[in-house]
């Protein structure tokens, strides 16, 4: 296998493109009473948001894999979505899918208001199984194999954002 193509994501493409989701949900008329950052890559993406809107933040490291710990506050999360709490999940991208996935599966197995949950990501794949509410960019990853590095990450040295490239090799061959 190649090396994979970095490319990275410049501080002003990504507040622009937090920018722009606040501006979709704004005129979506949907209020969250919370925005919550998904750890690792949503947190940095939640705050921003949470600046620009006003909405509080909170947050669930799910990419810890710390047993129970996001599972936690999903169950909290969830049982306030059934007293019409509305909750955003933020994440940086939709790739795969699995994390929304789970994180949608963790939230209905607790018994979450569904219409009372709605995700945000910077970048979503349109070949992802999951689907999100709103979305900065969208990319097909049947053409575009590149390797997003947003800001925060580019604190990571070269090879430990290569590796973490190669983890799942499908979505870069």
């Amino acid at each position: 296998m190649s090396e994979p193509q970095l490319s990275p994501i410049s501080y002003a493409d990504f507040v622009h493109d937090v920018i722009a989701l606040a501006d979709a949900i704004d005129a979506d008329g949907w209020r969250p009473d919370h925005i919550v950052g998904v750890g690792r890559g949503g947190l940095v993406p939640g705050a921003y948001l949470s600046h620009r809107t006003g909405i509080s933040l909170l947050s669930v490291d799910h990419s810890s894999g710390v047993p129970g710990f996001s599972e936690d506050l999903l169950a909290k999360l969830a049982a306030a979505t059934r007293e019409g709490t509305h909750i955003l999940l933020v994440d940086d991208i939709n790739d795969s899918g699995l994390t929304i996935d789970t994180l949608r599966g963790m939230f209905a197995t607790h018994g979450g208001v569904t219409a009372n949950l709605r995700v945000a990501v910077l970048i979503e794949n349109v070949r992802s199984t999951a689907r999100v509410d709103y979305k900065a960019r969208t990319i097909d990853r049947a053409d575009d194999k590149r390797w997003f590095v947003f800001p925060w990450e580019a604190m990571a040295d070269r090879a430990t954002l290569i590796e973490e490239a190669e983890e799942v090799p499908e979505r870069l061959a």
